[in-house]
């Protein structure tokens, strides 16, 4: 997906629940993002469609998609998992990240978790600092948890409570 940077400056980002329509456009940012380890279309597809699920979406004006946060829900369940986080490589550096989390952390919120869990390669350190700027903590390395055996690091955060 080849993204404008100069366009992409000026426009406003909306945060918003993802669509089926965006579908071509999350499995383009998956595979910009992911070098392994990536969510097929099929699964984006059964997550846009999941009541277990919400897939939220990052927005220019114009509807071009640059970015997403895939949450996963358990019924009953205190705790969320942020199961996948990717923005377009055009679209970096500008807090998009940052925001999709924040959005992630209200809707985990809003269903009634305390808690935002997920997991993050050892050797990602961008990703690393985010996290822990935002008040995630390591809590667990889980040995060989990525398709080329990267080790992961899990994380979690406790949410502010929903009114």
């Amino acid at each position: 997906m080849a993204l404008d940077r100069r366009r992409l400056q000026g426009s406003q980002i909306a945060i918003r629940p993802g669509i089926p329509a965006d579908l071509p456009s999350l499995a383009a940012i998956e595979n910009e993002a992911f070098a392994s380890d990536r969510l097929s279309q099929r699964a984006l597809a059964r997550h846009l469609r999941s009541r277990t699920a919400l897939v939220l979406v990052a927005a220019a004006a114009a509807g071009t998609v640059v970015g997403y946060a895939l949450l996963l829900f358990r019924r009953e369940a205190t705790v969320a998992r942020l199961y996948s986080l990717a923005v377009d490589p055009a679209a970096r550096g500008r807090g998009l990240a940052r925001r999709l989390i924040a959005a992630a952390e209200e809707a985990a919120s809003s269903r009634g978790a305390r808690v935002l869990r997920l997991e993050v390669r050892v050797d990602n350190a961008p990703a690393i600092r985010l996290y822990e700027e935002l008040g995630y903590r390591c809590f667990a390395r889980t040995a060989g948890y990525y398709e080329d055996r990267a080790d992961a690091l899990r994380y979690q955060k406790p949410l502010a409570r929903s009114t």
